[in-house]
């Protein structure tokens, strides 16, 4: 329709909605909208339904006419308005031309414009009509599924809808419509929570190695076969390899000779070349990743069938002879590739044969060295540990003792540690040092009060891996290098793969390549720490959720105001009680659980003294 049949009073459409022209001038017109504003367009901005007149746009009613026999004698062919208001409507008006173009607008049996109207097929209104009660069965579909996740209720058709939700509280997005309609903030925990109270997940549901982004599948990289070169053969020497029971991974045993310590450790430098596919890969992930549903590790698990210690009869080994003085001085280290003979035992174990051969012997030079380490001021926390393991999806917690298996273990790696680092200042080769500054202050841990073993702890700075060496005030060492988990740690690897470089006389890295390789490694390694420890707290919560009566015994650590911090020695676990103050430092208490808050990490106890 042209701008001359535009005048006062005319019906236009505006922006899909009906207007009343008011005035006319050269350039611009003045409309009337349905709100009663006035507003000044351009006549090519509206299009002209009817000439008028048109009073009010109130008289715009909604009417009922012909349409669907207008739509039958006209099918498959095309007309204008004003032919198609009268078929229907028996009449052009301003009032039957705004109906009849709702009609067009409406797309069931009609669509186009003003100026040619399209009567649809009988197949296409057909199509519509299914696509139309299958849009408005879904609309019901959806407000069912949120009338459910109101009352806290599951059906398996839902599944497809929580999917936003399930990657919010995965942390692979950042909002969620369900949560936004259900008028609930879009957070991991609300997410989370959600998810619990409809059933769609259980407390066996950990989000967090997906929320942090760690790796959850185990590396498939090829591995090359082991190298054949000289070895010494040390199967003559018996080797015992003391882990955890349960532990699938050991890569360092113990001998004794009569005169020096052995400290075996698996050759995973001798099988993971640097740069080559499994170390890039290990690299990345930066050490292994315990989880108490399993371990993700950071090789492929033919590297640990290959190289662990005492998996196989015989096993590759990069073994450590040191000897030690009668005052627990490191006098001198001998590293050989070799071939070991391991039997494994678990702590309890060796235990029971402390003194017999060669354990005592062993007990008696690591109490040597820990006795030369604590003169250095070395700093020992004898903090609650647990051991924590999903059975049948089942938390298990099993508290850790105190052994003096686990000191002979645990000073054999440590004066590894220190040889290796003293055998790489000797010969000028670049290692990743682990230092530590000395605590501004230095508590009396002699009574093994948990108060003060909390206090010294937060005195600590945080240890630091560098290319130069410095004393590790902690442990009371003037040099360490950690360097006998090469198959959980990939530091140690590196470690190894210098160790490795300098006895074929090959060239290794520098103390810059070796830091880059560290700090990329760094990365992994620290996301791995925090996925454990909030993964820990996960499954300690749900060993909690599945003994609802729990109560035990809780010791005071610590007191700052309202607050009081306990410990809950038995799930190696910390809570805080408020309102308190009566409480004493040390004082044991008799807890029971009363609340337990999977998404946010948190459990409340009662103190029942």
């Amino acid at each position: 329709m042209s701008e001359p049949l535009l005048r006062p009073d005319s019906l236009v459409l505006y922006k899909q909605n009906p207007a009343r022209v008011v005035t006319l001038n050269d350039r611009k017109i003045d409309i009337q909208t349905e709100s009663g504003e006035t507003v000044s367009v351009r006549p090519k901005d509206v299009t002209l339904l009817h000439p008028g007149p048109l009073r009010s746009l109130r008289d715009l009613k909604p009417l009922k006419g012909e349409a669907t026999a207008a739509w039958e004698l006209l099918a498959g062919t095309t007309t204008t308005l004003p032919e198609l208001a009268e078929l229907a409507f028996n009449t052009y008006t301003p009032v039957t031309a705004w109906a009849t173009y709702q009609l067009v607008a409406d797309g069931l049996y009609f669509s186009g414009s003003p100026e040619e109207i399209t009567a649809h097929t009988a197949d296409k209104v057909a199509t519509i009509q299914s696509v139309r009660a299958a849009k408005a069965a879904e609309e019901r579909a959806w407000h069912a599924f949120l009338s459910r996740a109101q009352a806290g209720r599951y059906d398996p058709a839902d599944e497809r809808y929580l999917a936003d939700v399930v990657t919010l509280a995965l942390g692979q997005r950042e909002q969620s419509r369900v949560l936004r309609l259900l008028n609930r903030e879009e957070t991991p925990q609300n997410a989370h929570s959600l998810l619990l109270t409809m059933g769609y997940w259980t407390a066996a549901n950990n989000p967090y190695p997906t929320r942090l982004g760690a790796p959850t599948t185990q590396p498939e990289t090829p591995l090359p076969p082991l190298a054949d070169e000289p070895r010494r053969d040390l199967t003559h020497l018996p080797a015992f390899a003391i882990d955890d029971e349960g532990a699938h991974d050991p890569d360092d045993a113990v001998s004794w000779d009569g005169a020096r310590l052995w400290v075996h450790v698996a050759d995973v430098a001798a099988l993971i070349l640097p740069d080559s596919p499994a170390d890039q890969e290990a690299r990345a992930r930066g050490a292994n990743l315990y989880l108490p549903e399993g371990t993700v590790h950071m090789l492929p698990l033919a590297a640990t069938e290959e190289l662990a210690l005492g998996l196989r009869e015989i096993s590759p080994a990069l073994s450590f002879a040191l000897t030690v003085s009668a005052a627990g001085e490191i006098a001198d280290v001998e590293v050989v590739p070799s071939w070991v003979r391991v039997t494994r035992l678990s702590y309890e174990e060796a235990e029971t044969q402390l003194d017999e051969a060669p354990f005592h012997d062993l007990h008696a030079l690591a109490e040597t060295f820990a006795r030369r380490r604590r003169e250095h001021e070395a700093i020992e926390l004898h903090l609650p540990e647990a051991k924590l393991r999903v059975v049948d999806g089942q938390a298990v917690i099993k508290p850790i003792p105190r052994l003096r298996s686990r000191d002979l273990v645990r000073e054999a790696m440590l004066m590894t540690g220190e040889a290796v680092a003293h055998y790489a200042l000797k010969h000028n080769l670049a290692i990743p040092f682990t230092v530590q500054e000395a605590p501004e202050e230095l508590l009396d841990l002699a009574d093994d009060k948990l108060s003060a073993m909390f206090a010294q702890r937060r005195l600590l700075k945080p240890s630091q891996q560098k290319g130069a060496p410095g004393k590790h005030a902690g442990l009371g060492l003037s040099h360490y290098v950690q360097v006998t988990s090469p198959l959980r740690r990939y530091a140690d690897l590196l470690t190894h793969q210098q160790l490795r470089a300098h006895l074929r006389g090959e060239a290794p890295f520098d103390s810059p390549t070796l830091l880059a390789r560290l700090a990329e490694a760094s990365v992994g390694a620290g996301l791995t720490r925090r996925t454990e420890r909030l993964s820990n707290t996960h499954w300690t919560l749900v060993h909690l959720l599945q003994h609802p009566t729990w109560s035990g015994e809780g010791v005071v650590v610590e007191k700052a105001g309202t607050r009081t911090l306990v410990v809950i020695p038995e799930l190696a676990f910390e809570t805080d009680i408020y309102g308190r103050p009566d409480l004493l430092l040390d004082e044991e208490l008799r807890l029971t659980l009363t609340e337990v808050n999977l998404p946010t990490l948190e459990a409340r106890f009662r103190v029942m003294k």
